[in-house]
């Protein structure tokens, strides 16, 4: 992104997504008029043949980028990722009374809090002591085979951990849930692993108000009775083009382009621009002799939500956000929940973003010793 005098900006921030160049003038270009419809997007009836087609487009795409099996249902559904911490227990419960989750953060913490509303959640991890800054080993999780299914979130995008190796192995046999809202499209997924998997698009694959879903068939039509009927998946599969109801047309279209655009790209180079990113910023944090610090035990540092604290001194620190916002290095700041600061690097963040913060840093050490 750029402003009107030509200054980069490159916008760090952890909620809505950055989108491409490319992406943001194509959507511009079809503003007024979509491939000669003579409507915008947003005009558009969701049961029209042109929507239909934008949504089929999307799915393929989306499909083909991740190489999704023909056993799994892909929806865009709204709500967000957070209503499916209440959709997954509402829709695969079953009779069971008993569901798995390992907290590791903010957003996992939060989904075990919505399952607790509707089943007996049994908790991975018993000891929190680290504030959410590693995680155990698998060998001394507490895993309970009974349950209805295993719940962990692939990235938390607040304190930043990420699992770079989940061990598979440890719940063999179990339906295996997983929030990918932060780091999907990063790198491949097993898909033969899971059951389910969701995520957020406001990060890494379009703007806000669309949540991509993705269910293994088997699951599908086993809902409580009393299950809301926005919730019911089952509702969605059988509805004409999956949407029981009007869906976010706009964010789907423009979530459409953006997979679009990834998918020419290829996943392999987003997976190494996200190693790539990555491992830069970390070296120079680890090299900074303690003046710039990442809590994060290494094995489980995140790719796409780098957290660090500026000589773990908070006058400093709003200073050097002050002094980003000057060159065009936006959102930097932390979450509330943990202050500090915060560089967020989703599929759309050049490397180039990452190179300038790396160079300010440095400049900004050398000027506040």
């Amino acid at each position: 992104m750029e402003t009107s005098q030509q200054q980069k900006i490159y916008n760090f921030s952890a909620g809505p997504c950055i989108l491409p160049q490319e992406v943001l003038k194509q959507a511009q270009d079809e503003m007024m008029n979509w491939h000669g419809s003579g409507v915008s997007v947003m005009e558009m009836s969701h049961r029209s043949k042109e929507f239909i087609s934008i949504a089929e487009q999307a799915e393929k795409d989306f499909r083909e980028l991740l190489n999704v099996p023909k056993n799994y249902q892909v929806f865009f559904f709204q709500g967000g990722a957070s209503m499916q911490f209440s959709a997954i227990p509402y829709n695969i419960l079953g009779d069971k009374t008993k569901v798995n989750y390992i907290t590791t953060g903010s957003w996992s913490e939060q989904a075990q809090k919505e399952a607790k509303k509707l089943a007996q959640t049994v908790e991975a991890w018993q000891d929190h002591a680290s504030k959410f800054t590693t995680v155990p080993n698998p060998e001394t999780w507490n895993i309970d085979k009974e349950c209805a299914y295993f719940h962990y979130c692939d990235n938390e995008t607040i304190h930043g951990v990420e699992f770079n190796d989940f061990p598979f192995e440890k719940v063999e046999g179990m339906t295996l849930v997983s929030d990918m809202s932060s780091n999907i499209g990063t790198r491949p997924i097993d898909w033969e692993k899971y059951g389910v998997v969701y995520a957020g698009a406001q990060k890494n694959l379009g703007p806000a108000g669309v949540c991509i879903v993705v269910v293994r068939e088997d699951l599908i039509g086993k809902q409580r009775p009393d299950t809301p009927i926005l919730f019911d998946w089952k509702v969605f599969r059988d509805a004409p083009t999956k949407f029981h109801n009007t869906p976010a047309c706009y964010p789907i279209y423009v979530t459409g382009l953006n997979l679009a655009h990834m998918k020419s790209q290829g996943l392999q180079h987003y997976q190494d621009l996200a190693n790539k990113r990555a491992s830069a910023l970390y070296d120079y944090i680890d090299a900074s002799e303690g003046y710039y610090t990442n809590p994060v035990e290494p094995k489980y540092r995140s790719r796409t939500n780098i957290p660090f604290r500026v000589k773990k001194d908070e006058k400093l620190e709003t200073k050097f956000l002050a002094e980003a916002q000057k060159v065009g290095l936006i959102e930097l700041k932390g979450h509330r929940s943990v202050g500090g600061c915060r560089a967020s690097c989703y599929n759309a963040m050049p490397f180039e973003g990452v190179e300038a913060l790396i160079e300010f840093m440095k400049k900004f050490r050398e000027e506040n010793p």
